[in-house]
C-alpha cells in the first residue's frame, strides 16, 4: 500500500485539501479528506503544498526530446519513455500523411507497444494518425506528396501510391488506430466518415476548408472529434462560422485545444472552453521531437527539418509545424495565463480526454480506478508520476540538477 499524504486532490468540481489518496496495487483503494491516516506497514509519501491530479492523457502528440513517431530505430517506446516526466500516463501517438510502408512500420510499433509496458514508460493508446486525406491548402507541415483524396481507387495513382493502399494499412491494423483526421470537404469525404465510423475508428475533422454546411455533414456521418480547433482550418467568422463554428456548435463534437497560448489567443481559448464546457474539450500539446529541447535546436518531424522557436517548431521555410509545448506547461498555462480553476484544468488534460477514448477508470481520482497519479507542486512542475500505482518519475533533488 502507499500513502500520498498532505497534498490536494483534485477530483472534478472539487479539491480536498492536505488529504490522502490510499492506492493498493494497480488502483485507488481510497480517498480519504484528511492526511492522518494510519496505514501499518504503508509506503507513506508526504507531499504537502502539491495538488494530486489525474495522470495527463494527451491524444496529440508526434514526439518528444528530440524522438518522432516515425523514427524507424523505435521512436514510439523512446516517446513513451520520456513523457512521465511531464505527467503523461497515457498518449496517442500521433502521424503526419506518410507512405504505406512508414505507416505500417509505426502501427506495428504501436502494436508492440502496447502489448507491453515497460515499467518506466507511459502507456501507449491506439495511434492518431494525421492523416493522407487532408486538405492541401491547410496541410501546414504536412509532406504535400504524400496527400490523397479519399476517392483515389488503386487504378488512379498519383504517385508511388493511392489513398486505397492507405486505407488498406489502416484496415490491416483497425485495433491500433484510434483516430483519424481528415477534411471532410475532399471528393469521398463522407463517404471515408461513414466507412471509418462503422468500423469502430473515431474520425477528427482538421487540416480542413470545410464550410459549416460542410463539417455539419460531417458530423451527421459520424465525426465526434476535432484536431486541434482552430489551426489549420477555414477562420470563423460572424457570417461564415466555417468548420470552427460546427465544432463549437455541435455538442456531438468533442475538440481539441493547443494550450499554450500561442497557437491559440488565451481569449480566444477562454471562449472556446467556455462554449465546449470542460467535459467537451480536450487539452492537447501536438508536440513534437522539439518538445523539451531547448530554443534553437534542430531535428525532426516525420522526416523533415524543423528548428525550436520560442513558442513553437517551423520548418525551414518559417511554416509553423505543430509545438514545442509538454502537458504540465500545457496545464500550467491553463491554469495561469486562461485562469481557469484547477479542477478545470485536470478536466482538459486528464478526465475528458479518458472519458473521449474510452478509458474505464482512468481520468479520475476516486477509490477503484486505474492508479495514474501525477503530483504537481504549486507552480505546477511534475514531482512524481505514478502509472498502474508504481513510481515511474521523480523529480530530482535540487541538489542533483547542475546549473548552467
Amino acid at each position: 500500500m502507499i500513502v500520498l499524504a498532505g497534498g490536494d486532490i483534485v477530483q472534478p468540481g472539487r479539491i480536498l485539501p492536505n488529504a490522502a489518496l490510499l492506492i493498493d496495487g494497480a488502483r485507488i483503494a481510497a480517498v480519504e479528506p484528511h492526511a492522518r491516516v494510519d496505514m501499518a506497514g504503508a509506503t507513506v509519501i508526504q507531499i504537502p503544498n502539491c495538488y494530486v491530479v489525474p495522470g495527463f492523457i494527451d491524444v496529440h502528440v508526434h514526439g518528444v526530446e528530440g524522438c518522432d513517431t516515425l523514427d524507424e530505430d523505435d521512436g514510439i517506446a523512446h516517446i513513451a519513455s520520456r513523457l512521465p516526466r511531464y505527467g503523461v500516463t497515457a498518449f496517442c501517438p500521433t502521424t503526419v500523411a506518410c507512405t504505406p510502408a512508414a505507416l505500417r512500420a509505426v502501427l506495428s510499433k504501436v502494436a508492440e507497444a502496447r502489448a507491453a509496458r515497460p515499467a518506466t514508460s507511459a502507456r501507449v493508446l491506439p495511434a492518431h494518425l494525421e492523416s493522407n486525406f487532408i486538405n492541401p491548402d491547410y496541410r501546414g507541415a504536412q509532406p504535400l506528396s504524400c496527400l490523397r483524396r479519399p476517392s483515389d481507387q488503386a487504378g488512379d495513382r498519383e504517385g508511388e501510391f493511392s489513398a486505397a493502399d492507405i486505407l488498406a494499412v489502416i484496415a490491416s491494423a483497425r485495433t491500433d488506430v484510434g483516430i483519424v483526421t481528415l477534411a471532410p470537404e475532399l471528393p469521398g469525404g463522407i463517404n471515408l466518415i461513414r466507412a471509418l465510423v462503422a468500423a469502430g475508428t473515431r474520425v477528427s475533422l482538421g487540416h480542413s476548408g470545410a464550410t459549416l454546411d460542410e463539417a455539419m455533414a460531417a458530423i451527421d456521418a459520424g465525426a465526434r472529434h476535432a484536431t486541434h480547433l482552430f489551426n489549420r482550418m477555414t477562420p470563423m467568422t460572424h457570417r461564415a462560422p466555417g468548420i470552427a463554428g460546427a465544432v463549437l456548435a455541435s455538442d456531438d463534437v468533442a475538440a481539441e485545444l493547443i494550450c499554450d497560448g500561442y497557437h491559440v489567443h488565451p481569449a480566444m481559448s477562454r471562449i472556446a472552453i467556455a462554449s465546449k464546457g470542460v467535459g467537451r474539450m480536450m487539452a492537447i500539446t501536438d508536440g513534437t521531437a522539439g518538445s523539451g529541447l531547448s530554443v534553437g535546436a534542430r531535428t525532426h518531424l516525420g522526416g523533415q527539418p524543423i528548428r525550436v522557436t520560442k513558442h513553437a517548431v517551423v520548418l525551414d521555410d518559417g511554416t509553423v509545424a505543430g509545438s514545442c509545448l509538454t502537458m504540465d506547461r500545457a496545464f500550467r498555462v491553463i491554469a495561469t495565463t486562461f485562469g481557469l480553476p484547477v479542477t478545470d484544468a485536470a478536466m482538459l488534460c486528464s478526465t475528458t480526454p479518458a472519458r473521449e477514448l474510452g478509458l474505464t477508470g482512468c481520468g479520475v481520482l476516486a477509490e477503484g480506478a486505474t492508479a495514474d497519479v501525477v503530483i504537481l507542486d504549486r507552480r505546477f512542475n511534475v514531482v512524481h508520476t505514478f502509472i498502474d500505482g508504481e513510481e515511474v518519475y521523480r523529480r530530482p533533488p535540487a541538489s542533483a540538477v547542475s546549473l548552467r
